[in-house]
């Protein structure tokens, strides 16, 4: 599907669905405890079906309602089992150790770009505790039954692989340390993990890096919890928002969240954005928009949609240490660089970022999307600081992370 975006800045107000980070983790942890849990959850994307998909696979439960989810744990070991996991990494990363956990033989089918991206040191890791891992084409066999005691993993390469071992580790019969080394990458996601299973009431210990988790532990989350929204999907508002005078409000987020990408608003303020919060709304306008250097270290999901304000602020814009942007769904370095170039915009790429050189406006013109749902979105909201149309090739894949997307695109108002 091609989607035909109009020229110009918006205004209006958008409610964005539920994060999808946080739903992962929660059903997770629901999937695994011992009572019934219904979760609110606004939005069912495909990441977030692809979770449910995988843990109904291993003797879960989890049927969709009028209001989000309702999730009935796992009885017992299920048959070797195949999990369809789409092109989600989360859903995957996470529940690697999660199987080998609790001991249960599966095979994850990976479609799109999956099967080529990393699992490396976790892959490893795992193996040396007690599981085999094995790809064969788009299926990934495990099997085995992780052992309890000292892991080590780094922190800069995904911290989704610190999540699935701190979700797995409680399940073990015996108590586990994890100490994640050097420096750590979106630790706010972490955080986000240790927030599920501290409301899950799984207990640990932890002294800088280094976690001590006891054993023989299992899930009990309340019986009824509400996803929160999730921020960034609303990036692509805000930074629409950064570039219309009368500006876009975003309702529903929580100021409050640890969601990593809320730092968008931080970094929006730096860049010259107006904002106004309120108690349940924020509203971004655009201000004086000046470039600035960005290190993407914490906040790489970010990237793409922020080097469309870039294009559109004066001066020029660095952005750094935003290599792993490289094995995503798309090299996002070259894909972001490429679609916004194919809309007229001043941009080279560097090992681990990304140079801007800003303008009053972009041309506009025809992107693609890469199969890549925040190129789709990004390229979007180009258009809110292009002259002409932008066409966005292959806009279908917003529904990875963002089903409706395109519906609330068009519900706002474009300014004349």
């Amino acid at each position: 599907m091609n989607k035909l975006v109009t020229p110009g800045a918006r205004r209006g107000s958008v409610t964005v669905p539920a994060s999808k980070s946080q739903a992962h983790r929660l059903l997770i942890c629901a999937a695994l405890g011992t009572e019934e849990t219904r979760i609110r959850c606004d939005g069912i994307s495909d990441d977030i079906a692809a979770t449910v998909r995988c843990l109904n696979a291993i003797g879960a439960d989890i049927r969709e309602t009028a209001e989000g989810l309702l999730v009935r744990p796992r009885t017992g070991p299920a048959e070797a089992a195949e999990l369809p996991c789409g092109e989600s990494g989360s859903t995957l990363r996470f529940l690697i150790p999660v199987l080998g956990a609790l001991g249960q033989s599966g095979a994850f089918r990976m479609e799109g770009k999956l099967p080529s991206r990393p699992l490396s040191p976790l892959k490893e890791l795992c193996c040396e505790k007690g599981m085999t891992i094995r790809a064969e084409g788009t299926l990934l066999h495990c099997a085995g039954q992780l052992r309890p005691g000292d892991y080590e993993i780094p922190g800069d390469i995904s911290s989704q692989y610190i999540s699935g071992l701190l979700m797995a580790l409680p399940l073990l019969p015996g108590d586990s340390r994890l100490r994640v080394t050097g420096n750590v990458e979106s630790a706010d996601y972490i955080a986000m993990t240790e927030d599920a299973l501290s409301a899950s009431g799984i207990r640990w210990e932890k002294e800088g890096w280094i976690y001590r988790i006891p054993g023989d532990q299992k899930p009990a989350l309340p019986p009824e919890l509400t996803v929160e929204r999730d921020w960034s999907a609303a990036a692509f508002f805000l930074v629409m928002g950064a570039m219309s005078p009368a500006g876009i409000t975003l309702r529903g987020l929580d100021a409050a969240s640890r969601q990593g990408d809320k730092r968008v608003l931080s970094i929006l303020r730096e860049f010259g954005a107006e904002i106004t919060e309120g108690p349940a709304c924020i509203t971004v306008r655009r201000g004086q928009l000046r470039g600035l250097t960005l290190d993407a270290s914490q906040i790489p999901d970010l990237v793409p949609v922020l080097s469309v304000l870039a294009a559109a602020s004066e001066g020029e814009t660095r952005i750094i240490r935003a290599g792993r942007l490289r094995l995503k769904e798309s090299d996002r370095l070259e894909t972001t660089s490429a679609m916004l170039r194919a809309l007229g915009a001043r941009i080279r790429e560097t090992e681990d970022g990304l140079v801007i050189l800003g303008s009053p406006a972009l041309a506009g013109g025809t992107a693609d999307a890469a199969g890549d749902h925040r190129i789709a979105m990004s390229a979007a909201a180009a258009a809110a600081a292009a002259e002409s149309a932008v066409t966005v090739l292959g806009a279908e894949c917003v529904k990875k992370s963002y089903p409706r997307f395109w519906e609330d695109l068009e519900a706002l108002e474009v300014m004349a």
